[in-house]
């Protein structure tokens, strides 16, 4: 066991758990954040899904140890309201069917969003590639992003 200070949705939390404990399972166990869902556990599926300084990371292969000094936003952060730009058009385009793996959907789409604000279709195919859908709602996925790019360029 060691301890640890991360910082994660903006408050810094302080740990004690084994250094290699996945940051999936420090999340759900051990903070009670229980939106980023365990999906496949070897970084394949995305349904884990966060943000480590911005960029989308799967929570399952991601030890707490190498977190170190950079931020982590998990779907709970991403907005205190759920009005993110994504979280709303994912709403306004009905992207949900059974919704498992949809917060890494949203963390991945909005990684996307915070680096390239205008993505072709191909650069949206690329970011969201690896985050599996059972349902099947891909097209509704990439239609949704592309309502958060034209609603965050009406604003």
């Amino acid at each position: 066991m060691a301890n640890f200070s991360i910082k994660i949705n903006g408050k810094t939390q302080e740990l004690e758990v084994d250094g290699s404990t996945p940051m999936l399972w420090v999340l759900r166990d051990h903070l009670n954040l229980v939106g980023t869902k365990y999906g496949c556990g070897i970084a394949q599926c995305g349904a884990c899904t966060i943000h480590l300084d911005g960029n989308a990371v799967r929570s399952c292969q991601l030890p707490v140890s190498a977190v170190g000094e950079k931020e982590i936003t998990t779907i709970e952060g991403l907005s205190e309201n759920g009005d993110h730009p994504v979280q709303k058009a994912w709403l306004e385009e009905d992207v949900y069917q059974c919704g498992y793996c949809q917060a890494g959907q949203i963390m991945s789409a909005s990684a996307l969003l915070n680096r390239n604000p205008n993505p072709s279709d191909s650069e949206i195919e690329d970011a969201m590639n690896g985050n599996i859908c059972r349902c099947g709602t891909y097209t509704r996925i990439k239609k949704a992003i592309k309502t958060a790019v034209a609603s965050d360029n009406a604003s």
